[in-house]
């Protein structure tokens, strides 16, 4: 069932991402033919009136077919005001732009949802992990609620996001007032100890006191354990703050990424393709619904940003010719465009390979997607 599951979330992915260029073409008064879910000759199709609806074999994608998109192809005369080309560039690029833009709100409902009703993460007063060989290492446990540090308080019930983080970074500023003997050298320990005092969920509370360690590459003193997290009451507003936040995140990963494709080796391992994000959601289906959702709406965001590269034949491209029209004054020869599509798809296709070949090395190897 996982199968069928995550092809149709995939499936709806493409089919609101074309709808949105179909409603906008609708909308500006262009005439679209037809309205595909997959590439290649049509298996199934049927016609409501001026558009034929259609399901080819090929499933890496659809496309809507709006008259004139080509403007050497030959056009009845009564619909040749409504071709693609003869249109101003705000409507096309409105057109262009419709698609990853129904990606993005996509992406921001499901976040903000999500968030809305689980809560959103804030930090917690309690150990999440303990680095093995730290100064904590033999004094904190996993679980362990850190009472207080020092004589300040620092656990109570029902703490905003907010008073959660003060009361970290509270303790943070404790431990990095702490300084080594003879100065501070990368390993070196305090002189004084932290005191904390914490307890173990349903047990007494203890006292401890730690050395800490200086660590010279983020230059302060640290006990050496992470902070665990809690989720947080969110309203509409914190979630979609939170969901907007997520976003840009993952956005500014993503271009990160993209980028260092053209000199890092590390960037290429990280790039997936289609397989990779079909079996990620696949596989979050058989644990978790709602994680197959939080993934399909982070694949809805990593589309429209992959769709805005300023590359034809990619919606980005489009809107960027379009606007060198407007800039121009005048028409750019279609020649011009059919070369920078040709050199778009040269980049493209690498691209292309690259994801799915490290998709495949991932599931040959056993490595997975992060999922399970």
């Amino acid at each position: 069932m996982s199968w069928v599951l995550a092809f149709l979330g995939f499936a709806a992915l493409i089919i609101l991402h074309e709808a949105g260029h179909f409603a906008a073409a609708r909308a500006v008064g262009m005439r679209a033919e037809r309205f595909s879910l997959f590439f290649g000759k049509p298996l199934v199709s049927f016609r409501r009136g001026e558009t034929e609806y259609a399901i080819g074999p090929i499933p890496l994608g659809g496309y809507v077919k709006i008259t004139g998109m080509n403007p050497h192809e030959e056009i009845p005369p009564e619909v040749a005001h409504r071709a693609y080309f003869r249109q101003p560039p705000w409507k096309r690029i409105v057109v262009i732009l419709a698609g990853p833009a129904v990606n993005l709100v996509l992406a921001f409902l499901i976040l903000a949802v999500l968030f809305w009703a689980n809560g959103v993460p804030r930090p917690s007063v309690s150990v999440g992990a303990v680095e093995q060989g730290a100064p904590a290492a033999a004094q904190l446990q996993r679980d362990d609620i850190l009472l207080s540090a020092e004589g300040i308080a620092l656990d109570a019930p029902n703490l905003t996001v907010e008073q959660a983080e003060a009361r970290v970074q509270r303790l943070i500023g404790v431990v990095d007032s702490r300084r080594c003997p003879g100065g501070q050298e990368a390993g070196c320990r305090a002189a004084m100890p932290v005191t904390l005092t914490v307890r173990q969920p349903g047990e007494a509370a203890r006292r401890v006191e730690i050395l800490p360690r200086y660590d010279a590459e983020l230059d302060r003193m640290l006990l050496g354990f992470s902070f665990g997290t809690a989720q947080a009451p969110a309203g509409p507003l914190v979630a979609s703050s939170q969901s907007l936040q997520t976003m840009w995140r993952v956005t500014t990963a993503t271009v990160e990424t993209l980028v260092g494709l053209f000199y890092s080796a590390e960037a290429r391992d990280e790039v997936g393709g289609v397989v990779g994000g079909y079996e990620a959601t696949r596989q979050a289906l058989e644990l978790d619904v709602e994680l197959a959702v939080r993934i399909l709406g982070l694949i809805s965001l990593s589309l429209a940003i992959i769709n805005l590269a300023p590359f034809l034949p990619l919606d980005g491209g489009h809107v960027f010719w379009a606007l060198a029209e407007k800039v121009r004054g005048r028409r750019i020869p279609f020649w011009v465009m059919e070369r920078a599509g040709f050199v778009g798809i040269l980049l493209i296709i690498p691209l292309f390979v690259l994801g799915l070949t490290n998709d495949l090395e991932r599931i040959v190897s056993g490595e997975g997607f992060g999922v399970r």
